[in-house]
């Protein structure tokens, strides 16, 4: 078996389902590739309801329920490398 592998050929991932299904289960997203793209990910059914959630059918969300739907990531979020410098601002 092979551990850390996140990307499969549709060949190894038909081979491997097992694998690929166990792998998503504990939180890794499966890549699949076909003809050497990208194909679709295995995902598993707690990660695509977070991804699904949908605000209440009566109402629209707040600014509030957006932010907190806001993907959290184990890191900081990129700017293209250049530093962000606040405005002046006169009043």
């Amino acid at each position: 078996m092979v551990m850390g592998r996140s990307q499969w050929s549709v060949r190894d991932a038909r081979n491997k389902l097992s694998t690929v299904v166990e792998a998503a289960r504990k939180g890794t997203p499966q890549i699949v590739i076909k003809r050497g793209k990208p194909a679709v990910v295995v995902l598993s059914v707690a990660e695509y309801a977070r991804l699904h959630r949908k605000p209440p059918s009566t109402a629209r969300w707040s600014f509030v329920q957006h932010l907190l739907a806001f993907p959290r990531g184990k890191g900081e979020f990129e700017f293209g490398g250049a530093p962000l410098k606040p405005r002046d601002i006169e009043f």
